[in-house]
């Protein structure tokens, strides 16, 4: 995990009361984090991110994503390290503004944020 990355994981996304797993596998592709329960990504972006060709390959990820019903959520290493209280209060929002998914019992899931 990049300086960023971990800062998001041990601040904010560890003590979530909902499951988040670092470097998941889907496809050809690795999420930086991934919420199984409401179906997000969450990516921490560098600088190679914002050129041409970064740009280009984030939007086919995105893509992607998409197609399989997963929202991404992207955040610059800048946000990570000037922005941090608003990057956590918009990774909130959009818990909030997600379904759950059913649990097994066919009952809907839900947790609030805080």
């Amino acid at each position: 995990m990049t300086n960023e990355e971990r800062k998001l994981w041990y601040m904010f996304l560890k003590s979530l009361p909902v499951t988040i797993n670092r470097q998941k596998v889907f496809d050809r592709y690795i999420a930086d984090f991934y919420c199984a329960e409401y179906r997000f990504i969450i990516e921490i972006d560098g600088s190679q991110h914002f050129l041409k060709e970064g740009a280009q390959k984030d939007r086919k990820r995105d893509k992607y994503f998409e197609s399989i019903g997963i929202k991404v959520l992207r955040y610059s290493n800048y946000d990570i390290n000037y922005c941090f209280d608003d990057v956590c209060q918009d990774i909130l929002n959009n818990m909030g503004s997600r379904n759950a998914l059913a649990s097994p019992e066919g009952e809907a899931v839900s947790r609030t944020a805080d």
